[in-house]
Protein backbone atom coordinates (compact mmCIF):
# COMPACT_ATOMS: atom_id res chain seq x y z
CA UNK A 1 0.00 0.00 0.00
CA UNK A 2 2.00 3.33 -1.59
CA UNK A 3 1.29 6.85 0.31
CA UNK A 4 2.21 9.78 -1.08
CA UNK A 5 4.27 12.13 0.84
CA UNK A 6 3.87 15.84 0.20
CA UNK A 7 6.88 17.27 1.63
CA UNK A 8 9.26 14.77 0.70
CA UNK A 9 7.50 14.82 -3.12
CA UNK A 10 7.85 10.77 -3.09
CA UNK A 11 5.38 7.70 -2.70
CA UNK A 12 6.29 4.92 0.20
CA UNK A 13 4.92 2.10 1.26
CA UNK A 14 2.61 2.75 4.34
CA UNK A 15 3.87 -1.07 6.01
CA UNK A 16 7.20 -0.57 5.44
CA UNK A 17 7.16 2.50 7.32
CA UNK A 18 5.24 1.17 10.56
CA UNK A 19 7.17 -1.66 10.59
CA UNK A 20 10.30 0.47 10.28
CA UNK A 21 8.82 2.91 13.14
CA UNK A 22 7.64 -0.40 15.20
CA UNK A 23 11.08 -1.95 14.70
CA UNK A 24 12.77 1.42 16.23
CA UNK A 25 10.32 2.24 19.01
CA UNK A 26 11.07 -1.37 19.89
CA UNK A 27 15.15 -0.75 20.19
CA UNK A 28 14.37 2.71 21.82
CA UNK A 29 12.52 0.94 24.59
CA UNK A 30 15.08 -1.75 24.67
CA UNK A 31 17.82 0.93 25.42
CA UNK A 32 15.63 3.55 27.46
CA UNK A 33 17.07 6.22 24.73
CA UNK A 34 15.07 8.09 21.68
CA UNK A 35 15.66 6.40 17.81
CA UNK A 36 15.95 9.33 16.03
CA UNK A 37 20.11 8.60 15.13
CA UNK A 38 18.52 5.44 13.82
CA UNK A 39 15.49 5.85 12.35
CA UNK A 40 17.19 9.25 10.44
CA UNK A 41 19.60 7.19 8.25
CA UNK A 42 17.47 4.60 8.00
CA UNK A 43 15.11 7.30 5.79
CA UNK A 44 18.39 8.85 4.20
CA UNK A 45 18.95 5.50 3.12
CA UNK A 46 14.84 4.87 1.55
CA UNK A 47 15.74 8.03 -0.58
CA UNK A 48 13.59 10.30 1.69
CA UNK A 49 15.76 14.07 1.40
CA UNK A 50 18.32 14.68 4.22
CA UNK A 51 16.68 18.07 4.71
CA UNK A 52 13.29 16.21 5.33
CA UNK A 53 14.29 13.06 7.56
CA UNK A 54 15.88 15.25 9.62
CA UNK A 55 13.12 17.81 10.69
CA UNK A 56 10.30 15.69 10.51
CA UNK A 57 12.01 12.90 13.26
CA UNK A 58 11.73 15.40 15.69
CA UNK A 59 8.06 14.94 15.69
CA UNK A 60 8.30 11.30 16.70
CA UNK A 61 11.02 12.20 19.02
CA UNK A 62 8.69 14.71 21.24
CA UNK A 63 5.36 11.73 21.54
CA UNK A 64 8.27 9.26 22.81
CA UNK A 65 9.66 11.88 25.18
CA UNK A 66 6.54 13.19 26.30
CA UNK A 67 5.07 9.21 27.34
CA UNK A 68 8.89 8.86 29.34
CA UNK A 69 8.32 12.15 30.84
CA UNK A 70 4.89 11.52 32.58
CA UNK A 71 6.21 8.23 33.69
CA UNK A 72 9.42 10.10 35.07
CA UNK A 73 7.19 12.71 36.79
CA UNK A 74 4.42 9.35 38.45
CA UNK A 75 8.02 7.87 40.02
CA UNK A 76 9.47 10.36 41.05
CA UNK A 77 12.48 10.37 38.92
CA UNK A 78 13.12 13.77 37.72
CA UNK A 79 15.13 17.07 38.71
CA UNK A 80 13.17 19.51 37.49
CA UNK A 81 15.34 22.05 38.83
CA UNK A 82 18.12 20.52 36.90
CA UNK A 83 16.36 19.55 33.99
CA UNK A 84 15.46 23.37 33.73
CA UNK A 85 18.56 24.53 33.33
CA UNK A 86 19.62 21.78 30.77
CA UNK A 87 16.38 23.16 28.83
CA UNK A 88 17.83 27.13 29.06
CA UNK A 89 21.33 25.54 27.64
CA UNK A 90 19.16 23.23 24.87
CA UNK A 91 16.77 26.03 23.86
CA UNK A 92 20.17 28.30 22.73
CA UNK A 93 21.64 25.20 20.98
CA UNK A 94 18.34 24.29 19.04
CA UNK A 95 18.08 27.44 17.81
CA UNK A 96 21.31 27.86 16.47
CA UNK A 97 21.46 24.27 15.24
CA UNK A 98 18.13 25.11 13.08
CA UNK A 99 19.53 28.21 11.93
CA UNK A 100 23.00 26.38 11.12
CA UNK A 101 20.81 23.97 8.95
CA UNK A 102 19.14 26.35 7.15
CA UNK A 103 22.08 28.16 6.06
CA UNK A 104 23.70 24.87 5.00
CA UNK A 105 20.74 23.92 2.96
CA UNK A 106 20.77 27.63 1.13
CA UNK A 107 24.35 26.21 0.31
CA UNK A 108 24.00 23.57 -0.82
CA UNK A 109 26.26 21.51 1.50
CA UNK A 110 23.92 20.00 4.19
CA UNK A 111 24.11 16.66 2.95
CA UNK A 112 27.26 16.65 2.86
CA UNK A 113 27.33 18.42 6.75
CA UNK A 114 25.04 15.61 7.99
CA UNK A 115 26.95 12.84 6.61
CA UNK A 116 30.62 13.84 7.92
CA UNK A 117 28.68 14.76 11.49
CA UNK A 118 26.97 11.51 11.67
CA UNK A 119 30.49 9.73 11.16
CA UNK A 120 31.95 11.60 13.62
CA UNK A 121 29.97 12.01 15.94
CA UNK A 122 28.58 8.03 15.98
CA UNK A 123 32.15 6.40 15.55
CA UNK A 124 33.39 8.59 18.52
CA UNK A 125 30.62 8.21 20.86
CA UNK A 126 30.29 4.58 19.90
CA UNK A 127 33.77 3.81 20.14
CA UNK A 128 34.12 5.18 23.66
CA UNK A 129 30.77 3.30 24.76
CA UNK A 130 32.62 0.03 23.19
CA UNK A 131 35.76 0.54 25.21
CA UNK A 132 33.85 0.97 28.44
CA UNK A 133 31.76 -1.76 27.63
CA UNK A 134 34.93 -4.00 26.94
CA UNK A 135 36.93 -2.83 30.09
CA UNK A 136 33.98 -3.76 32.18
CA UNK A 137 33.84 -7.41 30.62
CA UNK A 138 37.36 -7.84 31.18
CA UNK A 139 37.10 -6.67 34.72
CA UNK A 140 34.81 -9.45 35.34
CA UNK A 141 36.42 -11.83 33.66
CA UNK A 142 39.68 -11.20 35.70
CA UNK A 143 37.09 -11.74 39.08
CA UNK A 144 37.60 -8.10 39.84
CA UNK A 145 34.59 -6.07 39.14
CA UNK A 146 34.94 -2.32 38.30
CA UNK A 147 33.63 -0.06 40.99
CA UNK A 148 30.56 2.09 40.72
CA UNK A 149 30.29 5.52 40.22
CA UNK A 150 28.36 7.00 42.97
CA UNK A 151 26.08 9.66 41.77
CA UNK A 152 27.17 13.10 43.72
CA UNK A 153 30.90 12.99 43.46
CA UNK A 154 31.97 16.14 42.20
CA UNK A 155 34.52 16.59 39.21
CA UNK A 156 37.14 19.81 39.37
CA UNK A 157 35.12 21.92 36.51
CA UNK A 158 31.77 21.46 38.50
CA UNK A 159 33.40 23.56 40.83
CA UNK A 160 33.76 26.46 38.82
CA UNK A 161 32.14 30.09 39.13
CA UNK A 162 27.75 30.33 39.26
CA UNK A 163 27.70 27.09 41.38
CA UNK A 164 23.62 25.85 41.76
CA UNK A 165 22.03 23.17 44.22
CA UNK A 166 19.92 20.48 42.68
CA UNK A 167 19.47 18.82 45.83
CA UNK A 168 17.01 15.66 43.98
CA UNK A 169 20.57 15.01 42.05
CA UNK A 170 22.97 15.64 45.14
CA UNK A 171 25.07 17.86 43.43
CA UNK A 172 25.74 20.92 43.87
CA UNK A 173 27.83 22.63 40.57
CA UNK A 174 28.44 25.38 38.30
CA UNK A 175 25.61 25.32 35.24
CA UNK A 176 28.74 26.75 33.45
CA UNK A 177 29.72 23.28 31.97
CA UNK A 178 25.64 22.18 32.45
CA UNK A 179 24.82 24.62 30.15
CA UNK A 180 27.68 23.81 27.54
CA UNK A 181 26.67 20.42 27.80
CA UNK A 182 23.54 21.00 26.65
CA UNK A 183 24.35 23.40 24.13
CA UNK A 184 25.44 20.82 22.18
CA UNK A 185 22.91 18.21 22.75
CA UNK A 186 20.13 20.90 21.68
CA UNK A 187 22.58 22.18 18.29
CA UNK A 188 23.29 18.32 17.32
CA UNK A 189 19.44 17.05 17.65
CA UNK A 190 18.66 20.64 15.05
CA UNK A 191 20.94 19.72 12.94
CA UNK A 192 20.88 15.82 12.97
CA UNK A 193 17.60 14.98 13.68
CA UNK A 194 18.54 12.97 16.67
CA UNK A 195 16.91 13.17 20.66
CA UNK A 196 20.24 13.09 22.10
CA UNK A 197 19.82 10.74 24.84
CA UNK A 198 22.70 8.80 23.78
CA UNK A 199 24.90 11.47 24.54
CA UNK A 200 23.20 13.64 27.40
CA UNK A 201 22.51 10.33 29.67
CA UNK A 202 26.35 9.27 29.72
CA UNK A 203 27.18 12.68 30.33
CA UNK A 204 25.19 12.95 32.81
CA UNK A 205 26.34 9.93 34.42
CA UNK A 206 29.84 9.79 34.11
CA UNK A 207 31.05 13.93 33.91
CA UNK A 208 27.94 15.11 36.41
CA UNK A 209 27.66 12.47 37.77
CA UNK A 210 23.64 12.40 38.71
CA UNK A 211 22.51 9.23 40.45
CA UNK A 212 21.16 6.60 38.11
CA UNK A 213 17.21 7.08 39.43
CA UNK A 214 16.87 10.78 37.56
CA UNK A 215 19.01 10.31 34.62
CA UNK A 216 16.51 9.19 32.30
CA UNK A 217 13.88 11.12 33.32
CA UNK A 218 15.80 14.23 33.75
CA UNK A 219 17.57 13.58 30.02
CA UNK A 220 13.78 13.10 28.70
CA UNK A 221 12.53 16.55 30.17
CA UNK A 222 15.39 18.29 28.18
CA UNK A 223 15.13 16.39 24.72
CA UNK A 224 11.33 16.96 25.01
CA UNK A 225 11.48 20.92 25.23
CA UNK A 226 14.48 21.11 22.80
CA UNK A 227 12.83 18.62 20.10
CA UNK A 228 9.56 20.64 20.53
CA UNK A 229 11.11 23.88 19.55
CA UNK A 230 13.14 22.41 16.94
CA UNK A 231 9.92 21.01 15.36
CA UNK A 232 8.01 24.08 15.62
CA UNK A 233 11.37 26.13 14.02
CA UNK A 234 11.88 23.50 11.24
CA UNK A 235 8.07 23.46 10.74
CA UNK A 236 7.83 27.47 10.26
CA UNK A 237 11.41 28.37 8.93
CA UNK A 238 12.66 25.62 6.76
CA UNK A 239 9.33 23.92 6.14
CA UNK A 240 10.80 20.64 6.01
CA UNK A 241 8.13 18.52 8.33
CA UNK A 242 6.20 15.94 6.73
CA UNK A 243 3.10 15.61 8.62
CA UNK A 244 1.61 12.20 6.81
CA UNK A 245 5.59 10.42 7.45
CA UNK A 246 5.79 11.67 10.78
CA UNK A 247 2.22 10.68 12.14
CA UNK A 248 2.95 7.08 10.41
CA UNK A 249 6.15 6.67 12.01
CA UNK A 250 4.55 7.82 15.52
CA UNK A 251 1.96 5.53 15.38
CA UNK A 252 4.43 2.25 14.19
CA UNK A 253 6.80 3.78 16.95
CA UNK A 254 4.40 3.45 19.69
CA UNK A 255 3.88 -0.41 19.70
CA UNK A 256 7.62 -1.20 18.90
CA UNK A 257 8.21 0.55 22.27
CA UNK A 258 6.23 -1.05 24.56
CA UNK A 259 7.32 -4.51 23.31
CA UNK A 260 10.67 -3.14 23.90
CA UNK A 261 11.12 -1.78 27.28
CA UNK A 262 8.88 -5.20 28.45
CA UNK A 263 12.27 -6.91 27.18
CA UNK A 264 14.57 -4.67 28.27
CA UNK A 265 13.53 -6.01 31.86
CA UNK A 266 15.65 -8.93 31.33
CA UNK A 267 18.74 -7.71 29.70
CA UNK A 268 21.75 -7.47 31.98
CA UNK A 269 23.55 -3.95 32.28
CA UNK A 270 26.90 -5.13 30.62
CA UNK A 271 25.49 -6.46 27.60
CA UNK A 272 22.82 -3.65 27.67
CA UNK A 273 25.99 -1.41 27.38
CA UNK A 274 27.71 -3.43 24.93
CA UNK A 275 25.04 -3.84 22.70
CA UNK A 276 23.97 -0.25 22.55
CA UNK A 277 27.82 0.88 21.66
CA UNK A 278 27.50 -1.73 18.72
CA UNK A 279 24.57 0.05 17.65
CA UNK A 280 25.57 3.44 17.74
CA UNK A 281 29.35 2.61 16.38
CA UNK A 282 27.51 0.52 13.28
CA UNK A 283 25.46 3.95 12.59
CA UNK A 284 28.57 5.65 12.23
CA UNK A 285 30.60 3.34 10.23
CA UNK A 286 27.28 3.01 8.04
CA UNK A 287 27.77 6.86 6.92
CA UNK A 288 31.73 6.17 6.87
CA UNK A 289 31.00 3.56 4.19
CA UNK A 290 29.00 6.42 2.55
CA UNK A 291 31.47 8.83 2.14
CA UNK A 292 34.74 6.09 0.82
CA UNK A 293 32.53 4.94 -1.96
CA UNK A 294 32.06 6.20 -5.66
CA UNK A 295 28.36 7.66 -5.94
CA UNK A 296 26.08 6.56 -8.72
CA UNK A 297 26.08 10.05 -9.83
CA UNK A 298 28.99 11.91 -9.77
CA UNK A 299 27.54 15.23 -11.17
CA UNK A 300 23.90 16.47 -10.60
CA UNK A 301 22.29 19.74 -12.33
CA UNK A 302 20.02 21.24 -9.98
CA UNK A 303 17.74 23.99 -11.15
CA UNK A 304 16.63 27.02 -9.49
CA UNK A 305 13.30 29.33 -10.06
CA UNK A 306 14.16 32.65 -10.60
CA UNK A 307 12.72 35.11 -7.84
Amino acid sequence: MQIYLPIAEMPVSVLLLVGLGAAVGFISGLFGIGGGFLMTPILIVMGIPPAIAVATQTAPIVASSTTSVLAALRRNALDLRLGLVLVLGGFAGTSLGVWFFAAMRRAGQLDLVITIAYVTLFTVVGGLMLAESVRGFWARHRGRPRPARLGGDHAAYLAWPLRMRFPRSRLYASVIPILALALFVGFAGAVLGIGGGFILVPALLYLMRVPTGVVVGTSQFQILCTSFVALVLHAVQNQAVDVVLAVILIVGGVFGAQFGARAGRNLRSEYFRFLLAILVLAVGLRFALELALRPEEPFSIVVQEAR
